[in-house]
């Protein structure tokens, strides 16, 4: 992993110490730092969020577990800001133990929403070619109804399809757009959100020159592999969508906020607490993440700097047919 990037990890050397104590057959070397300049390029580079004595006890649910996931979290959240870490990768929170006056969040999506002031993002899983974003995250399914309006849904079909431009080098994207009821309503028999809102947002991003489709009855599409015919595909509600990727594609998923000037990346699991502090994770899912996050901010660059300079997009395209040839 050194010779792609230099790892930063946002927390304290006494938990460091702590896991270092617990598994000494671990060969595990680090830096210290407490100022971004002292970063060593040729070593896991830890950076102490605090220094006050803590009690850890892995795999318990506790106000000190909480207190400083939201600690660490600000800490890297603000380096990412001011530019001093290319991108982030978030590790697991537990939503209920980390929830306070403080941080009044269901997770990192809307934190992140907040802390960079955009007026929307998509909370989108990847794994490979197979992208599933969605209009509703972290809220009761008996709430979800209330936030599938035309305009969520355009926009995020927006933020879907300039995010597979920019961050995923797709030059025309395809969208695939799920329906919110059963047969897709059945033409209005078992609800009428298709006919009222989901097909008129659908048109509406077609005027606008986006490849978008549906809506898609959730059951059969995934069933016939419809997945695969598509760049992504725009889901409802967070089962609807992750039941199906995460059943396909565990442990190579990705979480990414897609719609934030900046790249973060997590895992698409949770945090696993019956195993916390056992050495037995697997670690597939985040180590994806990390390589996604450096694929995002290769492919970010890439499309920045044809933006700027587009006769060098065209320059690469006649040296990509030449060699094809």
């Amino acid at each position: 992993m050194l010779d792609l990037f230099t790892p930063v990890v946002f927390a304290s050397n006494r938990v460091i110490n702590f896991y270092r104590k617990n598994f000494p057959e671990i060969n595990f070397n680090f830096t210290s730092i407490k100022d971004f300049s002292k970063i060593n390029p040729k070593q896991i580079n830890i950076y102490n969020c605090w220094e006050e004595e803590i009690v850890i006890n892995p795999g318990e649910l506790n106000e000190t577990g909480g207190k400083y996931a939201v600690k660490s979290l600000k800490a890297a959240t603000q380096a990412l800001k001011d530019n001093n870490i290319d991108a982030l990768v978030t590790a697991p929170i537990h939503k209920k133990n980390v929830h306070s006056s403080e941080f009044p969040y269901t997770g990192h999506t809307p934190y992140f929403k907040d802390f960079f002031e955009q007026k929307d993002v998509v909370m989108l899983l990847a794994a490979g070619d197979f992208r599933v974003g969605l209009v509703t995250e972290h809220i009761p399914v008996k709430d979800i109804s209330k936030y599938i309006t035309k305009e969520n849904i355009l926009s995020k079909i927006n933020i879907l399809y300039a995010s597979l431009k920019r961050d995923f080098n797709i030059d025309k994207p395809k969208i695939a757009v799920l329906a919110l009821n059963p047969h897709a309503g059945d033409e209005g028999l078992i609800g009428t959100e298709e006919i009222e809102i989901i097909r008129p947002a659908v048109v509406e991003a077609k005027h606008h020159n986006m490849i978008v489709t549906g809506p898609y009855s959730a059951d059969a599409f995934f069933a016939r592999g419809y997945q695969n015919r598509f760049d992504a595909v725009l889901a409802m509600y967070h089962d609807q969508g992750l039941i199906p990727l995460k059943s396909l594609s565990f442990g190579d998923g990705i979480n990414y906020t897609a719609g934030l000037p900046v790249v973060r990346t997590s895992p698409d699991h949770g945090t696993a607490l019956d195993i916390a502090g056992k050495n037995k994770a697997d670690t597939s899912s985040f180590m994806s993440a990390i390589f996604g996050a450096l694929d995002i901010l290769k492919n970010r660059n890439f499309y920045d700097d044809n933006r700027k300079n587009p006769l060098k997009k065209l320059s690469n395209s006649v040296v990509s047919g030449s060699v094809d040839e």
